[in-house]
């Protein structure tokens, strides 16, 4: 009988976790495809993408709702160092009521959505506007179905590119996990500075760990899941901001609730935040490889330490050191971004059922549901504001 995570299938399946299971397990298979695919549609996106990267003037946006978003919210500063491009990220969920906060009509703009289903009201609103008041507007959809409405949006239009992620990633789950995965490597071999035959051996060797060190890390997520903390803070800095909220976001939904989270960055906890660190709390802090940043993050590790007010800390690190050490790695931030979250998600699995919950939907009753439902898009139609913007 298949196992996963230690647990036989059927044991998973009478539990209504065996969708979150395996979509934590599969990603790094997943990984490896989505470039194998990348590599085999570079006809198709490379003649639409640099044209518009080279020009100097173009906005980069990286959009989406809830996990969606934090897609760009992890990626957009590593491409502005790496790539030197103009990129910015918001929630779809502020695009919609404001649009003209955040949207340029003055610049030409790359509008990168996100969507695992494709199919949230906001982000399909979050295009339309662009459209609507984007004179040089073009789209990128990384998307994990197929027959989603961000998907269908491409069909027939010159201003749209449309990228479908590995078949498995649109997560039956309640959860975004090897939907947001893929859709965050996609944006970094698309969008990097590396070519995809650069890029193949640094996602050879993340892959390699993640598969090789899964059970090692099970073993530890579920005891730190079955030590009885209440509430659990993510904290780190650079690219690992972003996974920072992702990672408190899957922990609050797959416990629905149960467990009280926080994220925040290295050096940004200490101004208040901090006051949540007590005898409940988990504190996981996700170490960056780059030696300058590297030294903040160990500050505030000793610093935690000296306090000795948490229940637990778990330092996540590639480079050994006096802290626990998930992994012995020297990749890059951009490539330790998947092993971390990866052991995130397990963590957060593990929670939910030590707590009794049911990973696959932890909200039975129906109040938060896996594509939100019950928003209204209203017509956008202040033309007076746009045409007065465009006047200066």
């Amino acid at each position: 009988m298949s196992e996963l995570f230690s647990y036989s299938e059927a044991w998973l399946h009478e539990h209504h976790a065996l969708h979150t299971a395996r979509e934590i397990d599969q990603q790094p298979r997943l990984w490896r495809q989505l470039h194998d695919e990348l590599s085999e549609s570079q006809g198709y996106w490379k003649p639409f993408l640099q044209p518009l990267v080279a020009d100097p003037t173009l906005q980069i946006v990286l959009c989406g709702a809830g996990s969606s978003a934090f897609v760009g919210r992890a990626l957009a500063p590593w491409l502005r160092e790496q790539c030197g491009l103009d990129v910015v990220a918001y929630g779809t969920t502020d695009i919609v009521p404001s649009p003209l906060q955040y949207l340029d009509p003055e610049r030409p703009t790359l509008l990168v959505s996100y969507g695992r289903s494709g199919n949230s009201p906001e982000s399909v609103a979050a295009v339309r506007l662009a459209d609507q008041i984007l004179p040089h507007c073009h789209h990128l959809m990384l998307t994990c179905n197929p027959d989603g409405a961000l998907a269908r949006y491409a069909e027939g239009r010159r201003n749209v590119c449309s990228l479908i992620m590995p078949q498995g990633s649109h997560d039956q789950s309640f959860a975004m996990t090897s939907s947001f995965s893929c859709m965050t490597l996609a944006t970094v071999l698309l969008l990097g500075p590396l070519t995809l035959a650069q890029s193949a051996p640094s996602l050879q060797q993340m892959t390699a760990l993640c598969s090789r060190e899964q059970q090692h890390w099970q073993q530890q997520v579920k005891a730190l899941a079955n030590s009885g903390f209440k509430r659990a803070m993510v904290l780190g800095g650079r690219c690992f901001t972003g996974i920072a909220e992702e990672a408190a976001l899957k922990m609050l939904e797959l416990t629905a609730g149960r467990i009280a989270t926080r994220y925040d960055s290295s050096m940004g906890v200490r101004h208040g935040p901090k006051f949540m660190v007590d005898g409940d709390t988990l504190v996981l802090l996700m170490m960056s490889s780059e030696a300058y940043c590297h030294r903040y993050d160990a500050d505030l590790l000793r610093e935690l330490r000296h306090d000795d007010l948490a229940k637990q800390i778990v330092a996540l690190s590639g480079t050994p050191g006096d802290f626990h050490t998930v992994l012995d790695s020297d990749l890059d931030d951009i490539w330790l971004l998947f092993p971390y979250l990866m052991y995130l998600q397990m963590l957060a699995f593990e929670t939910s059922l030590a707590l009794g919950m049911t990973p696959d939907n932890p909200c039975p009753t129906g109040e938060v549901n896996r594509v939100v439902k019950g928003v209204e898009i209203y017509p956008f139609t202040a033309v007076r504001s746009i045409n007065t913007h465009l006047a200066k």
